[in-house]
């Protein structure tokens, strides 16, 4: 069974995004840290690092704070990913559901 999001929100002013499971977790991401951990090629280093599992610790890897940090919008992708795009441009990483609960820092995917 695949876990999905009850509610999503960003705080810009706080660089979050919050993100309520329909199982009842709470996830709070730094918004630096999911641009750290964007799942699409260009940031992965190629095709041949895709499908790697997330984890906690990708949020820590430290990125300068600029509008490569700074959250525009987010876009649903049909009933399993959220698409953020970002001020500077960037908008290649689709963050399943799956994965951003394995990159959940508050506690660990069931």
């Amino acid at each position: 069974m695949t876990l999905r999001p009850k509610k999503i929100s960003a705080s810009r002013s706080k660089g979050l995004l919050i993100i309520d499971w329909e199982d009842g977790h709470h996830s709070e991401y730094p918004l630096a840290g999911l641009r750290a951990a964007c799942p699409c090629a260009e940031c992965r280093g190629g095709h041949e690092q895709m499908g790697k599992r997330g984890s906690p610790e990708m949020l820590e890897i430290p990125l300068a704070t600029t509008g490569s940090t700074e959250l525009d919008r987010m876009e649903g992708v049909g009933n399993y990913a959220l698409q953020l795009v970002w001020k500077d441009g960037h908008r290649y990483g689709i963050y399943t559901w799956e994965y951003l609960r394995e990159l959940s820092p508050s506690a660990k995917a069931p």
